[in-house]
């Protein structure tokens, strides 16, 4: 049976970014990663990780869509990933302009999906942070049932 929750250490920013890797390599058409955790607790670090690693491009550049609330990026195979930060948003009524309907066909990463509601897939895969020290965090994983596990390979439980 899959585990229902995956508890992770992450003692180091390259940690995160091999979890990362891990997500992006499960990662299919019509999936939401969504990301939890406060201000600093590296949701930006790990989308930005996520899209590199999606794309094949370590030199991707992924500014933090703080400021656009959205930012696309075409991945190999014709599927194109969507990185939402719903952090100035109200609520999901606001979700309709940002064209969140479309993007769900290709995969998105959402920072702060509180403002989702009622729109919050129930299939995601749900990432919550939390800083432990300025270096290390904590993660918890939730969801994707059939891939969950395959993404504790390489990474100590906390």
């Amino acid at each position: 049976m899959p585990p229902e929750t995956l508890d992770l250490l992450l003692p180091e920013l390259a940690a995160t970014e091999r979890l990362a890797a891990r997500v992006a390599a499960l990662a299919r058409p019509g999936d939401a990663i969504l990301l939890r955790g406060p201000l600093g607790a590296g949701k930006s670090a790990f989308a930005r990780a996520f899209l590199r690693a999606a794309a094949a491009d370590p030199a991707l550049e992924v500014p933090s869509p703080t400021f656009t609330l959205v930012q696309s990026y075409p991945l190999p195979g014709g599927v194109v990933a969507h990185h939402f930060d719903l952090y100035r948003l109200s609520g999901p009524s606001d979700l309709d302009e940002l064209g969140w309907d479309e993007a769900r066909d290709g995969v998105v990463l959402v920072e702060w999906p509180e403002r989702l509601g009622a729109l919050a897939p129930p299939d995601a895969l749900e990432l919550e942070l939390q800083p432990l020290d300025e270096h290390r965090r904590a993660a918890r994983m939730s969801g994707w049932p059939n891939r969950l596990a395959a993404l504790a390979t390489g990474a100590p439980v906390a």
